[in-house]
């Protein structure tokens, strides 16, 4: 039997990843969590297999949850269960302890592969994020800037310019909680403390103009 916690903050979300993996008869969900500490209690308390853990969780984040899990019960594989398909939260997760990464969008062709794979202590990844991994490899010769997604390049760019994190979320069609996790990730790889440290970067690096 593969005893699997779920971790998401969304009501639906976790009903349908519980109906998906109690529709398999070698599968159980010993738990059901709304926010990262939680998911950081029942893992300990409930020393699944597999933890299912979104990025985007309340009171703690996925990388926080993840190096904790590792720490405190290193026998449970770690899978994020994300919409965020960003190289840079990819590779900090896997330096975290994350043996897989999927996206939602991607859960109706690999979630059962990926919780097989990682039941066995395997890593798994799809296709598309394997090929995230090599391009930034590929690219990490690249200077600074390439330690910088494109989209993390464009928010940016943006910041500097003035926008704001509503603005930005409204030009790229994406939540206001994505740009933040964004702009989070541009400042800790930075090492900026604020936005005009952020704006001097980008003119030093030519990413805007002074």
């Amino acid at each position: 039997m593969i005893r699997i916690l779920i971790a998401d903050d969304h009501d639906v979300v976790r009903a349908g990843l519980r109906g998906f993996i109690e529709a398999h008869p070698k599968w159980e969900v010993v738990a059901e969590v709304g926010d990262g500490l939680e998911a950081i209690e029942k893992t300990i308390e409930a020393k699944p297999d597999i933890a299912v853990i979104d990025y985007s969780l309340p009171l703690a984040n996925g990388l926080d949850v993840t190096r904790e899990i590792r720490k405190r019960a290193p026998k449970t594989e770690v899978l994020i269960f994300t919409m965020h398909d960003d190289e840079g939260l990819i590779q900090e997760l896997l330096k975290a302890g994350a043996r897989g990464y999927l996206l939602k969008s991607d859960a109706k062709q690999h979630l059962v592969e990926a919780i097989e794979t990682l039941a066995v202590h395997k890593p798994f990844f799809t296709a598309k994020v394997s090929k995230t991994l090599l391009d930034v490899h590929l690219t990490r010769s690249g200077g600074n800037n390439a330690i910088l997604s494109t989209r993390e390049r464009q928010v940016l760019q943006l910041i500097a310019e003035g926008y704001t994190n509503k603005h930005i979320a409204n030009l790229f069609n994406i939540s206001l909680k994505t740009v933040e996790t964004h702009r989070t990730a541009i400042m800790r790889k930075l090492d900026a403390s604020c936005t005009a440290e952020l704006a001097r970067y980008a003119v030093r690096n030519k990413i805007v103009e002074a």
